[in-house]
């Protein structure tokens, strides 16, 4: 994933995000090959208590123990993956008796692309823990569906597709090394609709509609980060109305999430080839939304680097 990452925003008081009063309690899952244990050792290494193949059923009373004492322990990361016996019958129930028992808690959700995964698992010389006598395709097909609901209903998720061990654990210290959480963290990621939709993405702009730099000669070889292109997209009739609006859409989104205690969205911005005018929109987009309270805003480029 080529990719590049500009940094708007800041917390509550303005510098830094404000200090929890309670224990943290993280509960990591995903898919097979996409980078769990790499995420533990990152949450690790930022003064997380991590937690590893955990059975769903041990979860509630893990978080009892944490939630009466959270000083000791307060930040505590629990992984748990396709291997955990009774995984997709009882993950659900136990996050359900932890939501009603009042002990707060996020999902982060690990995933990526199928040829990512499979390539994951053909460098490792292992099958995937789902595909019996078929295909690595066969496993992920159907570890996609039984975790789906599980997916849609996590507070993160966090797309590793193109993410070597470094790059993940960089995107982990990025959500979660601060000393508490801030209200809101916003990725404004920029896409080229050829090379497919983020996996991630919970908003998709669709930015086709502007004049395309491309067919410029002198801009071509250039990117919406260069002020060239950026004031050529900014600048054409609608663009500025368009960004205004979708932000604005946005607030009461943005509103939900908090009272839902929502942490993290991505917000993707696509063109055609992901280098011009998508590029141009999402920065715009970044600067306006960071200027919402509570909210810090992280902007990536996933195909700036394509040809």
């Amino acid at each position: 994933m080529a990719e590049t990452t500009a940094d708007f925003g800041a917390g509550e008081d303005g510098l830094r995000p404000v200090k929890p009063l309670e224990a943290e309690l993280l509960v990591v899952t995903g898919m097979s090959g996409a980078g769990r244990s790499t995420a533990a050792d990152a949450l690790e290494d930022h003064g997380w208590y991590v937690v590893e193949n955990l059975p769903p059923q041990m979860l509630g009373t893990l978080a009892d123990l944490v939630s009466h004492a959270p000083q000791s322990i307060p930040r505590l990361a629990v992984v748990v993956d396709v291997r955990s016996k009774g995984l997709f019958t009882d993950i659900r129930t136990a996050l359900g008796a932890l939501a009603a028992s009042g002990v707060a808690f996020r999902v982060l959700f690990l995933d990526a692309n199928d040829n990512d995964l499979v390539r994951r698992f053909e460098q490792g010389r292992r099958p995937h823990p789902l595909q019996g006598g078929g295909r690595i395709l066969d496993g992920i097909a159907a570890e996609r569906e039984l975790l789906q609901e599980l997916r849609d209903s996590s507070d993160v998720v966090l797309d590793t597709s193109g993410y070597n061990v470094h790059g993940l654990a960089t995107a982990i210290t990025e959500l979660f090394s601060e000393t508490g959480p801030v209200a809101l963290r916003l990725n404004v990621t920029s896409f080229g609709f050829k090379y497919g939709l983020p996996v991630d993405a919970n908003y998709v702009a669709d930015v086709r509609f502007i004049p395309n730099p491309h067919w410029v000669p002198q801009l071509r070889p250039l990117t919406g980060l260069d002020k060239g292109v950026s004031d050529y997209v900014l600048e054409a009739e609608g663009v500025k109305n368009f960004v205004d609006r979708y932000v604005m859409a946005l607030e009461p989104v943005l509103d939900g999430y908090r009272r839902e205690n929502k942490h993290y969205a991505t917000i993707a911005v696509g063109c055609t080839g992901g280098k011009h005018r998508s590029v141009a929109v999402a920065m715009e987009i970044s600067k306006k939304l960071a200027q919402f309270p509570r909210v810090t805003v992280t902007t990536t480029h996933r195909d700036l680097g394509r040809e």
